[in-house]
């Protein structure tokens, strides 16, 4: 049998990691694999390379991906199943294994509906993939954060301001409060909770009136602009919205509430960027061995998770049903240390 293997949606640490745990693990029972490049768009423009073992040397701890990615989508860009079939018939393969995030892998079960074999991995920064306490590339993005807070911690200081730090978390709050959680950030807000700007700015202005004249505000990029103006920042050329921009608005509001200088950190791509933690190394490995374990026993329409400390398997469709929103517990706790 063949094995094909695609990332698809945003990059994000530790891809190259389950992609050599499938091709070591495929490749240890001779099974063919074939690696699909640029994700949805190779597999519509049948771009695709065999992969070995000397292929994916090397490479785990390596950032981005190896296969390429794209936002293209078979639905939006295509005719679904029919607008790949030829890549997979052309290139011989029984399985396909998605690596994507919840976008990607929801196109992965319309596509297993139209009766293709798909396995899938969830991969991404906002943690946000129902079924799985933890998505790959997450550990590596608050690991990021938590740097970056740490550093403009510093500045904040020498200078007495208020720091609006923007994170990823397009509907869910994860990065956000637990970087601002390990960074010891002064507040946190999130999609899931309302704000109250004049409590907010109250509780700044109590702190910097103690002695504490800095404080660090850690934004999610998906809550609303208080300024009403909202944070989409276009569209991309696949016609995905993109999200950005609301800490500007939120600076403006604290400034206005406090009289406190505030300056904006986006950051962006930089917490997708670079090399993977040990913890997505050791999880992208072990997501890429049993998916291939599955996708060599025939299985389809799952999707390999964590829970605890197991890998297991979960309905790939039950697993897109719904977004992965922060545990409101979890803010709970994080919000004895704000302010």
């Amino acid at each position: 049998m063949t094995i094909g293997i695609l990332t698809a949606g945003g990059d994000c640490p530790g891809l190259n990691a389950a992609i050599r745990g499938v091709v070591t693990r495929a490749r240890a029972d001779n099974v063919d694999v074939v690696g699909i490049e640029e994700g949805w768009q190779g597999l519509i423009e049948n771009r695709a390379r065999p992969l070995d073992r000397d292929d994916v040397r090397g490479i785990i701890s390596t950032g981005g991906t190896i296969l390429g990615t794209s936002r293209m989508d078979p639905y939006i860009h295509g005719d679904g199943a029919s607008s790949v079939a030829g890549c997979l018939s052309d290139n011989g393969i029984d399985t396909l294994i998605v690596i994507g995030g919840d976008g990607s892998l929801r196109t992965a079960v319309r596509l297993q509906n139209e009766g293709l074999s798909i396995v899938g991995i969830p991969k991404t920064i906002d943690n946000d993939i129902g079924g799985t306490d933890v998505s790959l590339g997450f550990h590596t993005a608050v690991q990021i954060v938590t740097d970056a807070i740490d550093r403009l911690t510093t500045t904040a200081e020498a200078h007495n301001r208020v720091m609006v730090v923007e994170v990823m978390g397009r509907t869910s709050g994860w990065i956000a409060a637990l970087a601002g959680l390990a960074g010891g950030a002064e507040a946190v807000l999130v999609p899931e909770e309302a704000v109250d700007y004049a409590e907010l700015a109250k509780r700044l202005t109590a702190r910097h009136e103690s002695g504490h004249d800095y404080s660090i505000v850690v934004v999610a990029e998906g809550i609303p602009d208080p300024g009403g103006a909202g944070s989409a920042a276009g569209v991309d050329r696949y016609g995905f919205e993109r999200l950005g921009g609301v800490a500007y608005g939120v600076a403006a509001e604290l400034e206005r509430l406090t009289t406190y200088e505030a300056r904006v950190m986006a950051l962006g791509y930089l917490q997708r960027g670079g090399s993977p933690t040990a913890f997505d190394r050791i999880l992208g490995s072990r997501f890429g061995v049993k998916a291939a374990e599955l996708a060599m026993s025939r299985e389809s329409g799952l999707m390999v998770a964590l829970r605890g400390d197991s890998i297991v398997t979960v309905d790939l469709a039950d697993a897109c049903n719904e977004v992965r929103q922060l545990d409101l517990g979890r803010y709970e706790e994080a919000s004895w240390f704000f302010a």
